[in-house]
């Protein structure tokens, strides 16, 4: 037995040669070596084995007459093993045997002995050149067979009258039309006939359809297909319309879902800013109202009745400042600040807005009841570690979901605990062996498992379309995060739910630490002393009550509307003013500016910054800012902590 591998050089075609006769291998790879590499064996056995590891030889060159197989029963097992094309090489007494083999399909040609050089040069080159073709065919029909069958989309191939030619389905759909696919969903089938008359007049057609789909409990909602068609440069030379076409249909659920949340962000943000600005204003009449009723009620003699409704009309005036800062917080979205929280005040507070939005579900007579059962905050709670109005809009959130969950009623639970502290990595001002719970318990439908484990996932949501956007609870619990806090929920179906937000508690000493600032020394005299103060605001209403506070104060004061103004009282300039009060956002020069423009002329004048936007950021953070609407004790407390 001989082996011979000759000439085996990259790109070239594989030639196997197998004869037991040595000379006529010999002669056949002088004849063959320059154009192909030359795998060559005496022993056909030997010879199968070759091809299981040689998996790329293209043609096959077979004597007939051989001791342990003869040529046509190699190429018949060879055929199992490669797909290789097969050359018999045969004297005239084989003939019958190379006609058999010729029928069976064994081989693909045969060459008598003794051969002609170019005859047999010319017919190796056809028989692998015509193996090559074959097998890079196959190599392309098994790599588009394999993309159409993995590609995440539905996918046909159909002629210009819509009978389907290839598709990518589970089971062979050759031949029958796009209306009776059981391929494409019923609701599909309508737009797919549509869009076939569209692409033979215009060659690409894009459409988004809605199915309804229900789930294993009957719950429905929306699969939203993506459907494409475009007509195919087959057959060649044909008009348009009788082009054939590709149909496909993707799943763009969630990309759908994501635009619509993206949008209803878009909506929210555009909301906030117009609830930002409504605010303002809205917080510059209050200052009015309230101011007024203030200075109403020192300098006229009222009776009680008249106490009694300037009071009423005070009261709902805070109330309309609180809604305002509620608006203000929704309306400018701000980084956290960290800090102590009595719980004790801010659930008092919070407890008017709760009863509201529990009382805004009952619009209609059909509405169900929901009470809030708010429990008292015991004196030993310490305070936490947060910040007050996000925290407020935090459990607000809560409180308004577990208020959507029960649709037949019941009863909304706040109440507030101490439990161990779970986390390690706190601020030194909080305790490291306890921490604060605030329990906000419902008796709504409760939630299964696979819901709780994606609650807090941004933009999911159990709600109906247009009533929930999925990012209320991702914002709470990111939130609670980046105070130090967590939130957990237990819920059971149809037995409601807790969610239980853990806060970081405040040590003692830390509070024993932080006593209130008292006023004394040169701030307290400066609060005592009759100042020389201009008042800069465009609003005339606030600009009175203000002027109106400082006054009843025994302070000198001018007010004037804008910059320009007291620029033009060149002797109200000489005399100096010992302050500033100055509105934040004004039409020609706002608060900053106009601070660093007065301060150019008397460099120890003092600023107090005043604005409706309760929370704006002034680069200036020596600079106090005053919250509108004020009252009087505000104002004048605003200025007796100024330092000289």
């Amino acid at each position: 037995m001989t082996i011979v591998l000759n000439g085996i050089k990259h790109g070239r075609p594989k030639v196997l040669l197998v004869d037991d006769e040595e000379e006529i291998l010999v002669a056949l790879e002088d004849l063959l070596e320059d154009q192909y590499e030359i795998i060559s064996t005496t022993d056909p056995l030997q010879a199968l084995d070759l091809l299981k590891y040689h998996t790329d030889v293209a043609t096959i060159i077979s004597d007939q007459r051989m001791p342990a197989l003869t040529g046509d029963q190699l190429l018949t097992r060879a055929r199992k093993i490669s797909d290789a094309r097969s050359v018999l090489l045969t004297g005239y007494a084989d003939l019958d045997a190379v006609v058999s083999a010729l029928n069976q399909g064994q081989i693909q040609a045969y060459i008598h002995k003794p051969w002609d050089s170019e005859t047999l040069r010319s017919l190796i080159a056809e028989v692998t050149q015509h193996s090559l073709a074959q097998r890079a065919l196959r190599v392309e029909q098994a790599l588009l067979r394999g993309l159409i069958d993995s590609l995440p989309l539905r996918l046909v191939f159909s002629d210009s009258n819509g009978r389907s030619i290839r598709n990518n389905c589970a089971h062979d759909c050759s031949g029958a039309s796009e209306d009776e696919l059981a391929y494409f969903p019923d609701v599909l089938r309508d737009e797919v006939t549509r869009m076939r008359d569209v692409v033979k007049k215009n060659g690409h057609v894009e459409s988004l359809v809605a199915e309804t789909v229900s789930d294993e409990d009957g719950k429905t909602s929306q699969k939203w297909h993506e459907l494409t068609r475009f007509s195919l440069a087959w057959p060649q030379d044909e008009v348009l319309e009788k082009r054939w076409h590709v149909t496909m249909d993707r799943d763009v659920t969630s990309r759908v879902l994501m635009e619509n949340h993206l949008r209803q962000s878009d909506k929210l943000q555009s909301l906030g800013t117009l609830a930002g600005g409504i605010a303002h204003d809205f917080n510059n009449l209050l200052a009015a109202i309230s101011g007024s009723l203030e200075l109403l009620e020192d300098i006229a003699e009222l009776d009680e009745t008249a106490q009694a409704l300037v009071k009423n009309a005070m009261d709902s005036a805070q109330r309309g400042a609180t809604l305002t800062r509620r608006l203000l917080q929704f309306g400018r979205p701000k980084e956290s600040q960290l800090g102590p929280v009595s719980l004790q005040k801010l659930l008092s507070e919070l407890e008017a807005l709760l009863l509201q939005s529990l009382k805004s579900s009952q619009k209609d007579k059909s509405a169900v009841e929901c009470h809030l059962k708010l429990s008292s905050v015991d004196d030993n709670i310490p305070q936490v570690w947060s910040d007050a109005d996000q925290l407020e809009m935090a459990l607000l959130n809560l409180c308004i979901n577990a208020r959507d969950a029960m649709k037949k009623g019941g009863d909304l639970s706040i109440s507030v605990r101490l439990v161990k502290q779970g986390q390690t990595d706190l601020p030194p001002e909080c305790c490291t062996e306890y921490a604060v719970a605030i329990d906000v318990e419902d008796q709504g439908e409760g939630m299964p498992p696979d819901v709780i484990s994606r609650v807090f996932d941004p933009f999911f949501t159990t709600k109906e379309v247009g009533k929930g956007t999925g990012l209320g609870l991702s914002s709470v619990y990111g939130f609670l995060k980046r105070s130090f806090g967590d939130i957990f929920v237990e819920s059971t179906p149809g037995a409601g739910t807790r969610m239980t937000v853990v806060l970081a508690a405040i040590r003692d000493e830390v509070v024993r630490l932080s006593p209130p600032r008292a006023q004394s020394g040169p701030e307290k005299e400066l609060a005592n002393r009759n100042l020389n103060i201009l008042i800069i605001d465009d609003d005339p209403s606030v600009r009175l009550v203000t002027q109106g506070f400082l006054q009843q104060e025994g302070h000198n004061v001018v007010a004037v509307g804008s910059l320009s103004d007291i620029l033009k009282q060149e002797d109200q300039l000489k005399n100096g003013f010992d302050l500033a009060v100055l509105d934040i956002m004004m039409p020609d020069y706002d608060g900053p500016t106009c601070a660093a423009i007065l301060k150019e002329r008397m460099p120890s004048l003092k600023i107090l910054f005043i604005s409706g936007h309760t929370k704006i950021e002034i680069e200036d953070k020596n600079i106090p800012l005053l919250s509108k609407p004020f009252t009087k004790e505000q104002l004048s407390g605003a200025i007796g902590n100024l330092s000289l």
